[in-house]
């Protein structure tokens, strides 16, 4: 299932010239915002972005931005509302922490 937040407002910018393609950004993204072509990464779900700032921090060549912001607080909204649905809660950012951002 794909987690989409709120629409159009992720702060989540991706400046091609300078990704390499290393992938790093597919294996830290939560929720699958990132893909590899053509030897670069792209963004194909941009509403799926929790703003968490693991791709950022995990990209060594600066390819990658966001702002923490709203993604991680509609999760944990989310959450709440579901009274502890497993799937909610957690923006998924802390790992096994459970911690966020």
């Amino acid at each position: 299932m794909k987690h989409l937040y709120i629409s159009g407002v992720s702060t989540l910018k991706l400046t091609a010239e300078k990704c390499t393609g290393c992938g790093r950004c597919v294996d830290v993204c939560p929720h699958g915002v990132f893909d590899i072509h053509d030897h670069r990464a792209q963004i194909i779900a941009l509403d799926s972005c929790m703003e968490c700032g693991a791709c950022s921090q995990n990209c060594s060549f600066g390819a990658l931005s966001v702002k923490n912001g709203v993604g991680c607080a509609v999760a944990m909204i989310n959450g709440l509302m579901t009274k502890g649905d497993p799937d909610q809660g957690t923006c998924d950012c802390g790992g096994d922490s459970g911690s966020c951002c």
